[in-house]
């Protein structure tokens, strides 16, 4: 006796994540983590393209001679872990998109 035939139905291809997104997963590590580690000189800023906001935290941290540094830390600290906890859509929204600057 034969099998029984069934048609077949071709494959289809997981969606592919758009290269945009895909480059925003990568900043968003990146910058997630220099903002906890680095936080107070702004590294995490320059990583997102935002030289102003970076600018502001890193002559802050320097010419406080280093006494504002735990502040612009605690900030860099908020805003890494901010990044890390956003969905990668989300993220690409508010800080690659929207170029959100602050939390």
């Amino acid at each position: 006796m034969s099998e029984p035939m069934y048609p077949q139905y071709p494959q289809m291809p997981p969606p592919a994540v758009p290269p945009q997104l895909q480059d925003a997963s990568g900043k968003k590590i990146a910058a997630g983590i220099c903002g906890i580690l680095l936080g107070g000189f702004g590294v995490h800023k320059f990583i997102l393209g935002m030289s102003t906001p970076g600018i502001i935290m890193l002559l802050v941290t320097v010419l406080s001679c280093g006494i504002a540094y735990p502040v612009m830390h605690i900030i860099g600290l908020i805003e890494g872990i901010l990044y890390l906890t956003k969905n990668d859509m989300e993220f690409y929204q508010s800080y690659i998109v929207g170029q959100k600057e602050w939390f």
